[in-house]
């Protein structure tokens, strides 16, 4: 720091070289390696339980042995005794089918007890429960906009089972929560990246269902990794167009399906029209000339294509007339 001749002191002009800047992903990323599952240190519960159960009989009948005749020595031997398998019992973990218990000793991260049964560890040790059953979280409906910028309803279900026990507990503060705001995050992009209905054919919220739910499951999984969650599946359970927009989209899709099965009837009687004037032609029945071809097209046409009965008329003269 310099002073210049006003008294006001200046800032050191920085030495050359370039200029380092932290971004927010590099000021976000963890000092320390990644924590990831590992076995913990056990013992078999069961037989830690007989021997500190032997000891306790055989530290209370020393106890006791003291006091007639009176032995200090005695007395003391059978309580610590008594003492110690009393402490070396708070070690003993149970497991049960479903859960893990993550093991720390003195602040660090010693391992994981997945195995179902009865186990020893140091009783110093903190062990948290991990559920590892399959659970399922629905995201509330949430009103989005989609691609095209129409008001939708959507809500979705994700199946999800922790994998590692390591990183949900220590990489995240709370693994439920994290799922619930992650799950709903991607159910929203998924929302705005694709229409709710594309009516020329492309991918959409509601023509592509099975495509959507893949591309949301992989949504989710990006987002969750962190947290050592693994997902089974992840589907839309709800989607619809907003109330104030829901009655003029059906009519819109009314009116698509009314074009496209109009298209399908020209297309159709088209077909029979061509069929019809090649028959005549190939078995000489009728010679017609390109106007009277033409309008029996028309007739032909007008009668395959409208929608209601026709009444048809007899000319009793001739062709022309």
């Amino acid at each position: 720091m310099s002073v210049d001749a006003t008294g006001t002191s200046a800032p050191a002009p920085r030495p050359p070289g370039p200029e380092v800047r932290e971004d927010a992903a590099t000021a976000s990323r963890p000092s320390g390696p990644e924590i990831r599952e590992r076995a913990a240190w056990t013992l078999p519960g069961r037989l830690v339980l007989f021997i500190t159960t032997a000891v306790e009989v055989v530290g209370i009948g020393l106890f006791a042995s003291g006091f007639s005749p009176f032995s200090s020595a005695l007395i003391t031997v059978g309580a610590v005794l008594v003492a110690a398998a009393v402490w070396v019992s708070f070690g003993l973990t149970p497991v049960t089918p479903g859960e893990a218990r993550v093991v720390q000793l003195f602040g660090r991260y010693t391992g994981t007890i997945r195995t179902e049964g009865l186990w020893w560890v140091n009783p110093y040790a903190k062990r948290r429960k991990v559920s590892t059953k399959i659970r399922n979280h629905e995201t509330p409906t949430a009103k989005v906009n989609d691609a095209d910028g129409n008001p939708i309803e959507i809500a979705a279900v994700v199946v999800w089972q922790v994998e590692d026990t390591a990183k949900a507990v220590f990489g995240v503060e709370n693994v439920t929560e994290f799922i619930a705001v992650q799950a709903e995050a991607a159910v929203r992009q998924i929302a705005n990246d694709y229409p709710y209905d594309d009516y020329e054919g492309g991918l959409s919220l509601r023509g592509a269902a099975g495509e959507i739910n893949a591309r949301l499951a992989d949504q989710i999984v990006q987002r969750v990794t962190s947290a050592g969650v693994r997902v089974i599946e992840a589907r839309l359970t709800r989607l619809a167009y907003a109330p104030e927009i829901a009655h003029a989209m059906l009519r819109r899709q009314q009116a698509g399906a009314m074009v496209a099965a109009r298209q399908k009837i020209v297309d159709g009687a088209v077909g029979m029209v061509e069929s019809a004037l090649a028959r005549l032609d190939a078995d000489g029945l009728v010679e017609l000339d390109a106007e009277r071809k033409a309008a029996m097209v028309s007739n032909m046409l007008v009668v395959l294509c409208s929608d209601h009965s026709t009444q048809p008329v007899v000319n009793t003269g001739t062709l022309y007339q």
